[in-house]
């Protein structure tokens, strides 16, 4: 918490009564995954070398076949794999996709990341706002849950497979695409992370637990844009992120385009352009939050008054 607020006794009891009666005390950050924390898409480190599949193959068959069936490039990728792992001989179940999971790579500084903010969030609030993690991909959510960072996320919103008696990928469960991806984060906002629940029910604003304007989004191209843009419009924030290395060209587009507010090197290492970004809107987040959290006790004092 400021120093401001902490004094005097009153000031600073006002403040912590503020902060503990005030709903909207949660800002979540949201990840896409492949090309976002991690350099390369998630079956490349994982059922592709299981399956001696080349990458450039099968993207370039996934984009025809897409294109020649009118299809969804995310059921079709899905589909071409499940065919492939049911072909196969090696024996790759639920289960072993899992532990394919903990083969994935990350970006400098990922896996520290999540504590790191934690830690940031904790030390200006005294623990009165919370930071909450998420991922939304159209990755697999079998492999993602057997990542090494999978137990930093309050949720993972991923597609998923459906499995036969003998464990083998033969349905889709769950689809994810660029589009539905902005179901996920209106879920985020309303609390309804419980995908048996629907989100389609009204729910004011002022009841949402997690407002647009406690989220940022971290993507990484175009998959990105609809969240991104619907982020943006309901108040909250956007950052666009590339490879080291990578022309930059796609992220400069999408800052022209109003999609982002800014982009960087995928680089969450300590002091890191990307952290300093994140920490100062982090700490912009708190002060509105603190602000927010003041007026809300302020109203209910009148309204207890009968003013």
């Amino acid at each position: 918490m400021s120093r401001d607020l902490a004094q005097t006794p009153g000031r600073k009891s006002a403040a912590f009564r503020a902060y503990r009666e005030y709903p909207h005390r949660t800002i979540a950050i949201i990840y896409d995954f492949d090309g976002t924390l991690s350099p390369l898409s998630m079956q490349e480190y994982t059922v592709f070398p299981e399956l001696s599949i080349d990458p450039r193959t099968f993207w370039s068959e996934v984009k025809r076949v897409t294109k020649e069936n009118e299809a969804s490039e995310v059921l079709t990728y899905m589909r071409m794999m499940a065919e492939r792992i049911v072909q196969g001989k090696l024996a790759i179940n639920r289960e072993r996709l899992g532990a394919l999971g903990s083969h994935i790579e990350y970006f400098p500084g990922v896996e520290t990341w999540f504590d790191r903010m934690n830690g940031f969030v904790r030390n200006q609030t005294l623990g009165y706002v919370r930071l909450n993690h998420y991922i939304v991909s159209s990755g697999l959510r079998e492999i993602l849950q057997g990542t090494s960072i999978a137990k930093h996320f309050r949720s993972i919103f991923a597609s998923q497979y459906h499995y036969d008696s003998f464990g083998r990928p033969v349905f889709v469960d769950r689809v994810i695409t660029d589009v539905s991806k902005t179901q996920y984060i209106f879920r985020i906002n309303k609390g309804v992370e419980n995908l048996a629940e629907s989100v389609n029910d009204h729910m004011a604003e002022d009841e949402r637990p997690i407002p647009f304007s406690n989220m940022i989004y971290l993507g990484d191209g175009d998959t990105d844009v609809p969240s991104m843009a619907v982020t943006r419009k309901n108040g909250g924030h956007a950052f666009a992120v590339y490879s080291r290395g990578e022309d930059p060209q796609k992220c400069e587009i999408l800052f022209k385009a109003n999609r982002v507010d800014a982009y960087f090197e995928a680089n969450y290492s300590p002091n890191s352009r990307l952290e300093i970004f994140v920490k100062n809107l982090l700490k912009k987040m708190i002060a509105e939050i603190r602000y927010k959290a003041m007026l809300h006790l302020f109203k209910e004092e009148r309204s207890t008054q009968g003013l």
